[in-house]
């Protein structure tokens, strides 16, 4: 619940409410993930919301931590899942939300740093050389689930909890992004580039 809450915190909207003037949901993708801030408000209101998202992860981590320290792991890889469940549905947004790509990869960061490098330089790569943020998401939560995973089934010291958390971050992804999905596998997935136009606060674009 605490991992839900917090994730339920749309700062992605809050940033273009405050830059625009306009409800982001009504624009672009309809989420308030940094990519679509990007393309409503700019680039530092995307990196905003990036870092801001990263850091609901970092925190649910903390607090789990030191709330529950005995667990193997389950508490903070139940937190985990619930902050990416929030940022995706967000109570304060009539559960709508993001794709938990930013999220996901903060709270992985604090759960096992080296294992979540990988889920970070993949979805940058993918997002910024590719171009499909959607790609990126999926790219990054699956590098996490499998690093975490093979790593707690070698016996490295990482808890089989956090392989679950992965998985569960993978279909918490999935879920939400299951039109990109179809228009990826359509071949009609709009890229994301840094001359995408940024909309007017007159700008009538609804989301698609």
């Amino acid at each position: 619940m605490i991992g839900y809450l917090i994730g339920s915190i749309p700062f992605g909207y809050l940033i273009v409410r405050l830059v625009k003037g306009v409800d982001i949901r009504e624009y672009g993708s309809g989420r308030t993930g940094g990519t679509n801030v990007f393309r409503v408000a700019g680039f530092p209101a995307g990196l905003a919301t990036a870092l801001l998202d990263i850091g609901k992860g970092v925190v649910v981590v903390w607090i789990a931590r030191a709330l529950f320290p005995q667990t193997l792991g389950w508490a903070e890889a139940l937190a985990g899942v619930g902050v990416v469940l929030g940022h995706n549905a967000s109570c304060f947004l009539g559960f709508r939300g993001g794709a938990g790509g930013a999220t996901a990869a903060g709270t992985a960061l604090a759960l096992w740093t080296l294992g979540g490098l990988p889920g970070l330089v993949v979805g940058v790569f993918v997002l910024f050389v590719i171009g499909y943020a959607s790609l990126a998401t999926l790219l990054s939560g699956l590098s996490i689930a499998l690093v975490f995973s093979i790593a707690a089934l070698s016996g490295d010291s990482v808890p089989l909890a956090y392989g679950a958390f992965g998985w569960g971050v993978v279909l918490l992804q999935a879920l939400a992004l299951r039109p990109n999905i179809a228009r990826l596998l359509a071949g009609t997935e709009k890229r994301v580039t840094l001359g995408d136009k940024r909309i007017s606060s007159s700008d009538q674009q609804k989301a698609v």
